[in-house]
C-alpha cells in the first residue's frame, strides 16, 4: 500500500486521455467521410458541367440563359456560330445587345412580360451577325430560383427561314397526300365504272338500235318521196300521180315520218342522257361544296350499279324523298356506289336477295343507311373492313378501297361511315350535317 503512485496535481485521468482519442478517431473518420462526400460531389459537378457543355454544344436552335440583370449568363454554341462571337465575348455583353437595335424596345418588353406573366411570349427578332440582322422567333421563359423568386430568362429561338421552309415542306407534303388521295378516289371510282360496262353497253344499245331502226325507216321514206318528186319534175299528169301517190302509200308515210323522226329524236336524248349520267359518275368531285339532293345523288348511283349486276336484286327505296346537304356530289356519288356494290356482293349467293336503302334525319344529321340480307359481316372483322387494301371479296373481285376511301369522304364532308349492330345482314349508315337552310 505504500509503495502505489498517487497521482500528481495536474495529470488527466486515463479516462479523459481515452476520451480525447476517441472524439480525434471520430474527427477523422468524419473529415474523411466528407472529403469522399465532396469527391463525389466533385465528380458529380463535373459531370453535370461536362453534361450541360455538351447540350450547349449540341443544340442547333438558338438558346440563351439571361440574368434577372438581362445579360448573358450561357449561349449555345449555335448563337456563338452564328454570331461570331466567342462565349467570353457573349457573357459580357446584355442580351439586348445580341439583337437588331429596331427590336430591342420590343425584347425588353416581352422580357418584362414573360417574368411578370410566368408565361412564354413568342416575338421576332433579327439576331446581329456578320452578314446583317437574321430574323429568329424567340420563345422568352422567365426562371425562378427555389423560393419562387425571378433568377432570369432562358431564350430559345429558330431561324424564321427554317420555320418558313419547315411549313411549306409540309404544305407540299399535305398537297401531294391530297393529290394521292383524289387519285385513290378515281381509280375506285374508275374500278366501279369497269364493273358496270356490261350495264352500260346495254343501255346504249337500245336507243342507239331505236335511233338505226328510225333513220332507216327514214332513208326508205325518202327513196319514196324522191320518186314522187321525180316525177312532178318529169311533167307527169294528174292522174299518173295520184296513182303513184297510192302506190307508194306517201300519206300513210308522211304520218310514219313524223313518228320516225320523233322515235329518232328520242332515242339520241337516252343516248345523251346517258352520256350525262357517266360524265357526273366519273367527274373528280373537286372544286367547291354545293348544295344538292342526296336522295337524287343515290337514286343515279344506284341505278348505275343496277344495270352491272350479275343477277337481279329487290332494291326498296324508303325515308325521305329528298334530303338537302352541302358537299361534293362526286364523291359522295361514289360512296353510295361503294356500299350499294357491296351490297350486291354481300346477296349474290342469297335466294331471295334484298338492299333496303333509307334516308332519315335525326338531330342535326342526313343519314343514308344501305342494308342488305346477306350474311353480313364476320365476327371481329368489324374494324378491319375500313382499313386499306382489306378484302372479304375473292381475288379480283375487289380492290380493298372502297371503304377506307368511303370512309375518309365522309370524315372530309363533317360525317361519318359506320357499321351498324344488330339486324339481319350487314348495315352501312353514313351521317352528314344536316344543311342548315332546311333544317
Amino acid at each position: 500500500m505504500g509503495n502505489e503512485t498517487q497521482p500528481r496535481e495536474g495529470d488527466l485521468p486515463d479516462s479523459v486521455w481515452m476520451d480525447v482519442l476517441s472524439a480525434v478517431d471520430r474527427t477523422y473518420a468524419d473529415l474523411v467521410d466528407y472529403q469522399e462526400r465532396l469527391e463525389r460531389q466533385n465528380d458529380e459537378l463535373e459531370r453535370l458541367r461536362s453534361f450541360h457543355a455538351s447540350v450547349l454544344a449540341s443544340v442547333s436552335d438558338i438558346l440563351i440563359v439571361v440574368s434577372r440583370a438581362g445579360e448573358v449568363e450561357e449561349a449555345s454554341a449555335s448563337v456563338s456560330l452564328r454570331t461570331r462571337l466567342a462565349r467570353s465575348q457573349l457573357c459580357a455583353r446584355r442580351a439586348e445587345d445580341l439583337f437588331a437595335e429596331a427590336d430591342r424596345e420590343r425584347l425588353r418588353t416581352a422580357m418584362r412580360c414573360a417574368t411578370e406573366l410566368r408565361a412564354p411570349v413568342t416575338i421576332e427578332a433579327g439576331l446581329l451577325t456578320p452578314e446583317g440582322p437574321s430574323a429568329v422567333e424567340l420563345s422568352l421563359s422567365a426562371r425562378f430560383d427555389e423560393r419562387g423568386r425571378a433568377a432570369g430568362l432562358v431564350l430559345t429561338g429558330r431561324s424564321v427561314a427554317e420555320i418558313r421552309q419547315a411549313y411549306a415542306e409540309l404544305e407540299r407534303s399535305h398537297d401531294e397526300l391530297k393529290a394521292a388521295q383524289a387519285l385513290l378516289v378515281r381509280n375506285e371510282k374508275l374500278a366501279s365504272l369497269g364493273r358496270l360496262l356490261a350495264g352500260v353497253a346495254h343501255e346504249l344499245n337500245n336507243p342507239i338500235s331505236f335511233v338505226y331502226a328510225n333513220a332507216h325507216a327514214l332513208e326508205r321514206y325518202a327513196g319514196k318521196f324522191e320518186s314522187y318528186f321525180h316525177e312532178v319534175q318529169a311533167g307527169a299528169t294528174r292522174e299518173d300521180l295520184m296513182r303513184l301517190r297510192e302506190d307508194l302509200k306517201l300519206d300513210r308515210e308522211v304520218r310514219n315520218l313524223r313518228e320516225a323522226v320523233r322515235g329518232a329524236r328520242e332515242g339520241a336524248e337516252r343516248v345523251r342522257d346517258i352520256v350525262e349520267d357517266l360524265r357526273r359518275l366519273s367527274s373528280d368531285g373537286s372544286g367547291e361544296a354545293e348544295r344538292f339532293d342526296l336522295v337524287a345523288v343515290t337514286q343515279v348511283a344506284t341505278a348505275w350499279v343496277l344495270r352491272g349486276a350479275r343477277r337481279e336484286v329487290e332494291v326498296e327505296m324508303t325515308g325521305l324523298p329528298s334530303l338537302e346537304v352541302t358537299g361534293r356530289p362526286g364523291h359522295l356519288q361514289q360512296v353510295v356506289m361503294n356500299l350499294v356494290q357491296n351490297a350486291l356482293d354481300a346477296v349474290e349467293e342469297v335466294v331471295a336477295p334484298k338492299v333496303v336503302i333509307d334516308h332519315a334525319t335525326e338531330c342535326d344529321l342526313a343519314v343514308l343507311s344501305v342494308r342488305d340480307n346477306g350474311a353480313g359481316v364476320p365476327e371481329g372483322l368489324e374494324q378491319a373492313i375500313f382499313d386499306p387494301f382489306f378484302t372479304t371479296k375473292p381475288v379480283g373481285r375487289g380492290t380493298g378501297l372502297g371503304l377506307p376511301i368511303s370512309h375518309k369522304i365522309a370524315e372530309e364532308h363533317g360525317g361519318r361511315l359506320m357499321l351498324c349492330e344488330g339486324g339481319l345482314g350487314a348495315c352501312f349508315r353514313l351521317e352528314l350535317p344536316l344543311d342548315r337552310v332546311q333544317a
